[in-house]
């Protein structure tokens, strides 16, 4: 029974026409989890300050927040090649300027940043839209996103894993271009693979959703579950501050890294085990008790009183966070307007970005204040106040389809 999920991964990811896109896309997602990271590395290696580091990294994310929408629409309108072919040739070139053709006292160098953020391959959203539109049952529907969340806790584990050991035999610089250009191999690779559905270039929907500025949450259960997605992902940033501080207090500065590590490896093993089976309750009414099961898990940490017993804390309590994510992402693909599922999926990862900007903010604010047990209370208390709204959304989120997305025969 325990083997069944990895093989149920591996039937799904070796299927024809299935096996390129998905494969392709893991290649081309390897910079997203490191590149605000690699920034301020590479910056530091110029001379520059961290206040400088940060605000290269902090440019970076305003362009992604800022482009990233206008360019799912994009390919929700015209299909995903031509974007995913211009943005796997500008991504690396504008990281590849910003290390190698600007520096800390430049003002090219901000300018960059932006423009690598607008400029990064849509391969997420793309990915996930491109699940929502094959014509799969729904149970395989569901592995689908499974993996996509269980795929995000690897690359978040993984990804500065790799950035490290590409600067044991080079420069942060080189890192950070090697990863870049990687990227967008991927990007082009996914770009190039045959798909045996194909987004058609809607210009002008009959009721010109897509000319509105929300464009997918102009619906109702879009925006209540992006609402809910911002709100659960406050805890994730105000933990982020408290597990270093917690650290420093009880233990040694460098076994932060193993901590953080507990929290995304129990996330992880979460999948695996109890996502091996697929729940036959509806996900619009099961997503709620996930969501109040990660409430609960964020409660733990406030019973911790060392490092050890915080990383196993963290490690039991994150079991539900992938299960979560999968849960998100089959209720985008149900809710959303089926011609803009490239955005919707695009709005949704930004609901969490923001989430968890906004909470790695408060956490800063707060933790003089309250300590990390304080900050932990916090997001406990936040984790609970989602769960209540998506109890409160579940009847809003069971309306289902919208417009049916087209597949290909």
């Amino acid at each position: 029974m325990t083997n069944g999920l990895p093989r149920r991964f591996l039937d799904l990811l070796t299927r024809r026409h299935v096996a390129g896109p998905a494969w392709w896309s893991v290649v081309s997602r390897l910079p997203v989890y490191l590149m605000s990271l690699a920034m301020v590395l590479v910056v530091r290696e110029q001379g520059g300050s961290y206040a400088r580091a940060g605000l290269v990294a902090a440019l970076y994310t305003v362009g992604m927040a800022l482009g990233s929408p206008l360019v799912a629409r994009y390919v929700d309108r015209r299909g995903s090649r031509p974007v995913l072919l211009a943005t796997a040739l500008v991504y690396p070139s504008a990281l590849a300027t910003l290390v190698w053709a600007t520096g800390p006292g430049s003002w090219a160098q901000p300018v960059v940043a932006v423009v690598a953020g607008v400029a990064l391959p849509p391969a997420n959203a793309c990915m996930r839209s491109l699940w929502a539109r094959l014509p799969l049952k729904d149970d395989e529907r569901e592995i689908a996103y499974l993996w996509e969340a269980l795929l995000t806790e690897v690359l978040v584990i993984g990804a500065p894993l790799m950035l490290a050991a590409l600067m044991l035999t080079g420069s942060a610089g080189l890192a950070l271009t090697t990863v870049a250009t990687v990227g967008g191999v991927g990007a082009l690779g996914l770009a190039l693979t045959p798909s045996p559905v194909e987004t058609e270039g809607r210009s002008s929907p009959p009721d010109g959703r897509t000319h509105s500025v929300l464009g997918p949450l102009r619906e109702p259960a879009m925006l209540a579950l992006t609402g809910v997605m911002a709100v659960c992902a406050v805890p994730i940033g105000l933990m982020t501050l408290a597990i270093p501080a917690f650290v420093d207090e009880h233990g040694a500065p460098g076994s932060t890294g193993v901590v953080y590590a507990c929290w995304g490896v129990g996330s992880a093993v979460g999948a695996l085990w109890l996502g091996r089976s697929q729940s036959e309750i509806a996900v619009h009414r099961r997503f709620p008790r996930l969501v109040l099961a990660y409430a609960a898990g964020t409660a733990l940490p406030l019973l911790a009183t060392s490092e050890v017993t915080l990383g196993v804390a963290l490690a039991v309590g994150s079991a539900p966070i992938a299960l979560v994510s999968a849960g998100e992402m089959t209720l985008v693909s149900q809710v959303a307007d089926g011609r803009l599922l490239t955005e919707a999926f695009t709005w949704a990862s930004l609901a969490t970005v923001v989430g968890d900007a906004v909470g790695q903010q408060a956490g800063g604010l707060l933790m003089d204040r309250a300590g990390p047990h304080g900050v932990f209370a916090v997001a406990s208390g936040v984790a609970l106040a989602g769960a209540a709204l998506a109890f409160a959304c579940r009847g809003l989120l069971g309306r289902g389809v919208l417009v049916p997305a087209k597949c290909a025969a």
